[in-house]
């Protein structure tokens, strides 16, 4: 045993030995997150016909403490038109993903950037993986910055003495990303510019915080938010209306998965949901307050608009108390077929053990993005970028545990907006996503504005796709297309002063 010990330690050293004068022989290549880095490269992407000549810079800039300490460094990858002869002028796009511990990686190569990866039509990955230049990104009308949290991406905690509680909690992550925002914009001399955040999933929350942070502790005003596939940002939908709220998303997956009765399947989609939409405010949601007490014929008649609304069985729809459950939902709306439902995307199928049981196995669209996105960043930052670092590109990195306490982000975003008379917000969400559904997106924007006084600047879009709308190829082009309008939008004329009339 004891021989068998020494053995290991020794192939242990001589492991360690080995790998030290492979570093030795590849300086470059670091396993540790080296403070104060940058490459940079050029490129040119042709956008509706007209070729935008742009400059690429990937890096890291430190998050400083109270006492000016440098105890985390934040990866970047910042894009900015290079044929602009006014920068002051030029929007300054600061994007983020959610998790909150994923990286940046999903919009950059879905979505904005003048590079995308290479996927089919519908958003599935296809062999050889590798990355493609995107014809839709916004690179024409606005600069913009991708940035990795705290242990997302190639991002790290410096000193390992600092809590991570520093970092991973509602508050916190509003915060210290506010510094680094502050540092960024001060370095790459972009005060002037008009500015924007965009975010997505728990992103949407990191941005909605910020938009307060920004302008309460920076000084620094924004022009537009925009929320991809939004959280519930805090805003209180407990009981009843938490149950009601989903059914119009999962009356659009049934639509999408031909389970409705042909009145309702020979309807458009966007014909089809108002009529949901209604049914679940004016009816449904008055039935499930009303529980025990709701009369029996009432119940009845519920239940069977619900089941037909969302392609379950009136068995099934009694069963749950007209609360269906979304994980019974995924799994119950294709059993007879012995497939499931995608979670943040319902279009993706799945398959599991056994068709038995309350909840799918695994998430299959997420399977599918990880698969499609992790050899592309990879290939893209390191080959293609030529950033050298031996350090695990965090697709989801370890943020545990954090603090979702005191979340007002909603409420810091309404206020934000009613503070700032040049910021706008758009709202962005795909009919099929369970996660974010599009229908808690609407009610985020009647709580946050009940008395209806920014209803001018508050814009909403739905697409025919998930929580990412933009792997679809045709709600690339469209999404993008929204982006660039309320870009446009949100810049007042030149002279137009910051005042409410």
């Amino acid at each position: 045993m004891q021989k068998k010990l020494w053995v290991s330690l020794l192939m242990i050293v001589s492991l360690y030995a080995q790998a030290q004068k492979t570093e030795d022989k590849n300086p470059s290549f670091k396993r540790e997150l080296s403070l104060e880095t940058k490459t940079e490269a050029k490129g040119e992407v042709t956008i509706k016909g007209q070729k935008v000549p742009y400059k690429v810079v990937s890096g890291t800039i430190p998050v400083w403490d109270e006492e000016g300490k440098a105890i985390a460094g934040l990866f970047y990858v910042y894009y900015e038109r290079t044929d602009v002869t006014n920068k002051d002028e030029r929007p300054l796009v600061v994007s983020f993903n959610g998790g909150p511990g994923t990286a940046s990686v999903w919009m950059h190569l879905g979505y904005t950037s003048p590079k995308k990866l290479k996927i089919d039509d519908e958003g599935y990955p296809v062999q050889p993986y590798g990355i493609e230049d995107n014809p839709q990104s916004i690179i024409d009308v606005a600069d913009i910055v991708f940035v990795d949290p705290v242990n997302t991406g190639f991002s790290r905690i410096l000193d390992k003495s600092v809590p991570t509680s520093k970092f991973f909690g509602v508050n916190a992550d509003v915060k210290y990303l506010a510094d680094w925002i502050n540092t960024f914009v001060g370095r790459n001399k972009r005060w002037a510019s008009p500015k924007f955040l965009i975010g997505e999933s728990y992103g949407t929350t990191r941005v909605s915080g910020l938009s307060l942070e920004l302008q309460n502790r920076h000084w620094m005003f924004l022009n537009g938010v925009i929320l991809v596939s939004p959280t519930d940002l805090g805003i209180k939908r407990d009981g009843p209306a938490s149950a009601a709220l989903r059914v119009p998303y999962m009356a659009a997956t049934a639509w999408y998965h031909k389970k409705l009765p042909a009145d309702l399947q020979s309807k458009d989609l966007t014909k089809f949901l108002p009529e949901v939409e209604t049914f679940t405010v004016n009816e449904l949601l008055p039935a499930i307050m009303q529980g025990g007490a709701l009369p029996v014929d009432k119940k009845k008649e519920v239940v069977k608009k619900l089941a037909k609304y969302i392609g379950l069985s009136e068995t099934a729809v009694t069963q749950q108390n007209l609360e269906i459950p979304f994980d019974f939902f995924w799994k119950e709306l294709l059993r007879d077929q012995g497939k499931t439902v995608g979670r943040l995307d319902s279009r993706y199928i799945g398959i599991d053990k056994k068709d038995a049981g309350v909840a799918p196995d695994y998430n299959a669209e997420l399977i599918s993005w990880e698969h499609s996105f992790t050899p592309a960043i990879n290939i893209y930052l390191r080959d293609v970028l030529g950033y050298k670092t031996d350090l695990n590109y965090y697709i989801f990195g370890p943020t545990n545990p954090w603090d979702n306490t005191n979340n007002r982000t909603g409420e810091d975003l309404r206020l934000a907006m009613m503070e700032n008379p040049y910021l706008h917000l758009l709202v962005q969400s795909g009919y099929y996503d369970g996660a974010c559904d599009y229908f808690n997106a609407k009610f985020n924007m009647w709580q946050m504005d009940p008395a209806g006084k920014i209803q001018d600047r508050m814009f909403w879009e739905g697409y025919r796709s998930g929580h990412m709308m933009y792997l679809r190829k045709e709600d690339l082009e469209t999404s993008n297309d929204h982006l660039r309008a309320f870009i446009k939008k949100s810049i007042p004329k030149f002279g137009t002063p910051a005042k409410f009339q």
